[in-house]
């Protein structure tokens, strides 16, 4: 590291000269006009041509642009030791410029130096810190735009705190009369380094303004946009290679994305343009690597890797880029070996080291994986994701962890008291189920981490705060989850998320996490629901008319839907059709063919090659299930007219339409809507009716059935209310408002087996409100099942109920009849402390001071009217 800079009186100490100083001080010169045109081509791809140009310019003697610019043409297109050649030559006329030092930099690294390229590094802090005077007298050496940014680069890897850079070198560059290409580039690339990428996003696209035809604009564009939008990242590498076909970087990102959404063979064939370029290039050879690896070619990685690795043999970037890359595949153990073998060639390359310690936290090595997080964070405060990780991890410090045989899950205390016990039973019963179902036996215990904030579930599932799509993420024996309370008022069923991850588990363990995401989320929610059936995906009216419409996507590439979806519904759609394809698959071969599917991924068998080998070739395959599918959708209601109503610009049009098609199911709903909005209950009757007879399969409030308990529920029918409402519970998991009324009516009905089934369902949607546990405490309490009253009165009490003291007296009153006199006497001293004039908690203080405990058979206990909380309403 090195000594402290004065930084600000450095960049301070002579004013910096706008770019028109040097090429329109004396009006526009044949030179400046060549470079500028030469430049151009370089930014087209026109690398051989801007060679030759450049090559001219040298030999006559030139300004050190033609260097720097002959320099990266050359290493462009991997002519590294003509590159070096030509450094050299140019350091003996410019051995005072930044940008020919650092230009110096990179081609010594190239040459197998990194000594001569630290050598370089050192004579740039010699100049910051001794400038050269000439005979003007002190001479900075950063006179332009294009210079200081040149600076701001070697003081960042000089060690200098990346926030005075930003703005005293990058911002001052880019707030100069005419600020240089380079400006922007710095800001976006410093950016993305850090993970910022809304600041990356706002610096390449403020770029873009001035440099529309600078290719490498928009490939730092694309760049902020991986990880959140993958349809703008395309977009912008379109953009770069209608600019220049040849542009590397943007073929080693399209190439990246391929491999994400396994198109192999797309993503190869974007490497060999690359390498058509640069025959050398590291990073298209670190992915040629990793495709080998992915393949099980472990002899043709190795090749690759050398090669990649040849002319800088201690670059970090090929095993860190190879890692990062097997992580996105799940592969988190085989990924931290490749960051190991990173830090062995740079021990401080900080990418690697974030990257292992997210890896080992994702393995479930926590106290290896936030030890190197708060180091990483140590060394580079302004790394967002190290940040990040470093405050959850303060957060999680705080977490109450709940254990079993075989489960550690880590939950907020308050949750963990409430539901927690209900956790590990869920799992245990998940994990009894599907491991004997596809035969494997756990040889490790699996972290369930459940967040009730979202943004710290995405900082531990992805690193940053973002993805709010997700409720839950399985890395292999580690899951995450968001808990309904970040989730309110709608959550997601908490138990069929748990179900659907654990299932990745079991097919992620059985195949070393060597499969398609297509197939591991399908069996997902084919197992979902298996387990039950009003869980899982299943198919309405919206997935009937993307099947029968030109939405199904090739089993083959089906796991590119899920990563660039054109809206959220195509996402779900993926899932959706991916669990139809191993229904498919099972109930045409069975469960075994599918089992031996698994064991060939997880001896390293490519996926269309297992299937074809237990099921069928992969292109009959995608005929048969495309008419499966077809065939699922035309019988979801045969008969039905489900018609969309076209949209029209008049309301005598729809009314024209609707009057053409009377019996289309569209017309009627929204027929129905207007009677109920119109309170004409009658009316509305007969129509929803016929509609729920029909098709009743949508979820919450699109549903036929839940209108007409409305309807029942104005006409003072609760009977066919109550009927309706548990005709609607059958297929449906996710929809509170549903059960808080069958409980409302089931208590009415004095049904306390029904009352205690329903809260129970209600429970595995959102364990956080009081109403499920109070209805359970009475149902409890009058079956004479004194267990669960108990436990129901005690999880009420956590939930700072409207009336503590009636629920610690009716708990004290549970408690004295099992002869817990110590417990029950301290629930009512804790009534009289709520309310001191309380006269039945007072006899019971007497009674548990003079009486022998209860036993046998007694009466039920008096017990408190359920009231629906307003937090259920």
């Amino acid at each position: 590291m090195p000594g402290k800079l004065n930084l600000n009186a450095l960049l301070s100490a002579l004013p910096i000269r706008p770019i028109t100083a040097l090429l329109f001080l004396t009006g526009f010169s044949v030179a400046a006009q060549n470079l500028q045109e030469t430049q151009r081509q370089f930014l087209r791809g026109e690398y051989e041509e801007a060679i030759r140009a450049a090559e001219k310019r040298v030999s006559i003697g030139s300004s050190a642009d033609w260097y720097i610019l002959l320099v990266k043409a050359r290493m462009a297109v991997g002519q590294y030791n003509e590159a070096f050649t030509n450094t050299i030559e140019g350091l003996d006329y410019y051995s005072d410029d930044i940008r020919m030092l650092l230009t110096a930099r990179e081609a010594f690294l190239f040459q197998n130096d990194p000594a001569g390229a630290d050598r370089m590094l050192m004579r740039i802090r010699m100049l910051i810190e001794n400038p050269p005077r000439s005979r003007r007298g002190y001479e900075a050496p950063w006179r332009t735009p294009q210079e200081l940014v040149a600076l701001g680069e070697a003081l960042l890897m000089l060690g200098v705190e990346p926030r005075i850079i930003l703005e005293n070198s990058f911002r001052r560059a880019e707030r100069s009369e005419l600020p240089p290409r380079e400006a922007f580039l710095a800001i976006g690339r410093l950016a993305l380094e850090k993970h910022d990428f809304a600041i990356a996003a706002e610096a390449f696209r403020a770029g873009i303004q001035r440099f529309p035809e600078d290719p490498d604009m928009h490939w730092g564009l694309a760049q902020a946009f991986q990880s959140s939008d993958r349809e703008e990242m395309l977009n912008s590498i379109q953009a770069a290679l209608n600019i220049n076909p040849r542009h590397v970087p943007s073929l080693l990102l399209l190439a990246d994305h391929l491999i994400d959404a396994e198109q192999y063979k797309e993503a190869e064939d974007q490497l060999e343009a690359a390498l058509q370029v640069n025959p050398h290039e590291p990073k298209a050879l670190a992915y040629r690597a990793l495709l080998a690896h992915l393949r099980n070619d472990f002899a043709r990685e190795e090749q690759f890797r050398t090669a990649a690795l040849r002319f800088w043999k201690t670059n970090p970037e090929v095993d860190h880029l190879i890692g990062l890359k097997l992580s996105r595949k799940y592969r988190f153990e085989e990924g931290a070996a490749a960051q190991r073998r990173a830090l062995s060639l740079q021990r401080d390359y900080l990418p690697a080291r974030r990257q292992l310690a997210e890896d080992l936290l994702r393995l479930g090595h926590t106290d290896e994986g936030w030890k190197l997080a708060e180091a990483v964070h140590t060394a580079d405060e302004y790394d967002v994701t190290a940040y990040n990780l470093t405050l959850l991890h303060d957060t999680m410090r705080k977490f109450q962890t709940l254990t079993n045989d075989g489960f550690i899950v880590r939950m907020s205390p308050h949750e963990a008291q409430l539901y927690g016990d209900r956790v590990l039973r869920l799992l245990t019963r998940a994990r009894d189920v599907l491991a004997d179902k596809y035969g494997l036996t756990l040889t490790r215990p699996t972290v369930v981490e459940i967040f009730p904030n979202q943004k710290d579930f995405a900082v531990r599932t992805f690193g940053m705060p973002g993805n709010p799509g997700y409720l839950g993420v399985c890395f292999g024996s580690v899951i995450t989850a968001n808990s309904p309370a970040s989730q309110v008022p709608n959550p997601a069923n908490w138990e069929d998320v748990l179900w659907h991850e654990f299932c990745h588990v079991i097919t992620l363990t059985a195949t070393r996490n060597r499969m398609p995401r297509w197939l591991s989320e399908g069996i997902s929610v084919y197992e979902e629901r298996q387990a039950n059936p009003a869980w899982g995906e299943r198919m309405n009216l919206a997935y009937r008319e993307m099947t029968l419409g030109e939405d199904l996507t090739p089993v083959s590439r089906l796991s590119s839907a899920f990563l660039t979806p054109r809206t959220p519904r195509h996402l779900q759609f993926a899932y959706f059709q991916s669990s139809l394809v191993v229904e498919f698959l099972i109930d045409k071969f069975g469960i075994d063919a599918m089992k031996r599917i698994l064991k060939d991924l997880h001896d390293g068998k490519e996926i269309n090659e297992a299937i074809a080998a237990h099921t069928m070739p992969m292109p009959e395959l995608e005929k048969q299930f495309a008419s499966y599918a077809r065939q699922l959708a035309e019988n979801l209601a045969p008969g039905v007219d489900f018609e969309k109503p076209p949209v029209t610009r008049s309301e005598t049009e729809r009314q024209v339409w609707e009057k053409l098609h009377p019996n289309n199911y569209y017309v009627r709903f929204r027929k129905a809507e207007e009677l109920i909005d119109a309170e004409k209950w009658e009316e509305a009757k007969p129509v929803l009716e016929s509609l729920a007879k029909d098709y009743a399969g949508e979820s919450g409030v699109e549903n036929p059935l839940w209108l007409l308990a409305l309807v029942h529920r104005n006409l003072n029918d609760t009977n066919a209310e109550l009927a309706t409402l548990r005709q609607f519970a059958e297929r449906e998991s996710g929809f509170v408002d549903l059960y808080v009324r069958l409980i409302e009516l089931c208590m009415a009905r004095q049904d306390w087996a029904a009352v205690t089934n329903y809260a129970d369902r209600l429970l595995a949607l959102h364990p956080l409100i009081s109403l499920p546990y109070r209805a359970l405490a009475r149902a409890g309490a009058e079956l004479e099942s004194w267990d669960t009253a108990i436990l129901g009165y005690r999880k009420l009490l956590l939930l700072d109920p409207a009336d503590p003291a009636d629920v610690h007296y009716q708990l004290a009153r549970l408690l004295h009849m099992r002869g817990e006199r110590d417990e029950a006497r301290r629930h009512v001293l804790q009534a009289l402390e709520e309310a001191p004039r309380f006269r039945d908690a007072q006899k019971l203080l007497l009674q548990l001071a003079s009486a022998a405990p209860t036993t046998g058979k007694t009466d039920s206990p008096p017990v408190q009217e359920l009231r629906t909380p307003q937090s259920a309403q």
